[in-house]
């Protein structure tokens, strides 16, 4: 008789735990998509795809993480002061006077930035600002009046990057402070920041109980999951190729990952008939002229900021050998002639 309550007790948990995952299959098929975006952090265009049971309830969660990404987008901005904020800008205007008081994100931040430094042989530099100022400067009035846009003079460059020295950027994590020692240094965090916000966006996403959820914030994109329907999200890699009709080259699969594209084609001004693009080698303080783009596949878009730019910034068989020695990193390059190569473990669908 035991054994007979015993099994009849396994056969009724068996069929609760049937009926269990067939309401969790209902619960997801009643989840309709939706998709929202908006243009108000970190100057380019955020675009969120998930799923919810209604569309007021994606847009209550959307608007959490479009909050939140404000919140970083002030934090790291180097042109604006907010109220009741020390941001970048706060750090770089007390250069060389006094440590400033920071948010623990400021300092995660910039640990990532030195990190990054040290992993990329100095390719990543968040204390080149000095230099990016006057590009930014020279850029932003070519773009005003093409007919007069000139390059910045050498002498220019090599004085500013004499004040880039990212020793000299001094953080004290017991006092959450953080101190420039050159009073002409200073933060530009252009080659990290955004990729280390979007992966804040994730996690918060994830609490939030978005398990199926894609972020784009300009060329980072950040995936929760997969679809709703257990297949993969499909991305497509920007064409560089700015003549060409066809937008995309190809696309990925991304779940639970991130893919980040830096290229010569996202901002840049012409100076007889060159193109400069936003993109600075910290070697020699210009752009670099190596391949049009280059796209990082790993599981952190801070990480892939970093390297996306880093390897633009590189030889492509010195960043092929970079790529392949960082586990659970992948990428590819776009070269000048069109073709495409990729690291081992890149499994890319190239448009036909």
């Amino acid at each position: 008789m035991g054994k007979r309550v015993q099994h009849a007790g396994i056969l009724l948990l068996a069929v609760l735990l049937l009926v269990g995952i067939a309401a969790m299959q209902q619960g997801k098929k009643e989840r309709n998509r939706y998709e929202t975006s908006f243009f108000d952090s970190f100057d380019t265009v955020t675009t969120i795809t998930g799923y919810a049971k209604s569309q007021e309830a994606f847009e209550e969660q959307t608007k959490l993480l479009q909050e939140k990404l404000m919140h970083y987008h002030q934090l790291f901005d180097i042109y604006h002061t907010y109220d009741g904020i020390n941001n970048l800008k706060s750090i770089n205007d007390n250069a060389g006077k006094s440590p400033i008081p920071v948010d623990e994100e400021i300092i995660e931040l910039l640990k990532l930035g030195i990190e990054m430094h040290q992993k990329t042989n100095g390719q990543i530099n968040i204390a080149y600002g000095s230099v990016l100022s006057i590009w930014h400067e020279y850029r932003e009035q070519g773009m005003a009046d093409p007919a007069g846009a000139q390059v910045p003079p050498e002498e220019l460059i090599q004085e500013m990057a004499a004040h880039t020295d990212i020793s000299r950027l001094v953080i004290d994590e017991n006092q959450a402070t953080v101190f420039l020692e050159d009073g002409e240094m200073s933060l530009d965090v252009g080659s990290i920041g955004k990729g280390y916000a979007v992966q804040r966006i994730t996690e918060y996403a994830k609490e939030l109980g978005m398990d199926h959820f894609l972020i784009s914030v300009g060329g980072n994109v950040s995936a929760v999951g997969a679809k709703a329907d257990n297949t993969p999200w499909l991305v497509g890699i920007e064409n560089p190729d700015l003549e060409s009709s066809e937008a995309y080259i190809g696309t990925v699969e991304l779940a639970d990952q991130t893919i980040v594209t830096s290229g010569d084609y996202q901002r840049y001004y012409m100076v007889d008939g060159k193109r400069y693009c936003h993109i600075i080698n910290p070697e020699t303080g210009m752009p670099p002229e190596y391949v049009p783009s280059v796209s990082v596949l790993t599981n952190d878009s801070g990480m892939a900021d970093a390297l996306s730019t880093a390897l633009f910034n590189m030889e492509v068989s010195e960043g092929l050998e970079l790529a392949e020695s960082l586990p659970g990193t992948e990428a590819l390059w776009v070269m000048k002639d069109g073709g495409i190569r990729c690291s081992s473990g890149f499994e890319f669908h190239e448009k036909e």
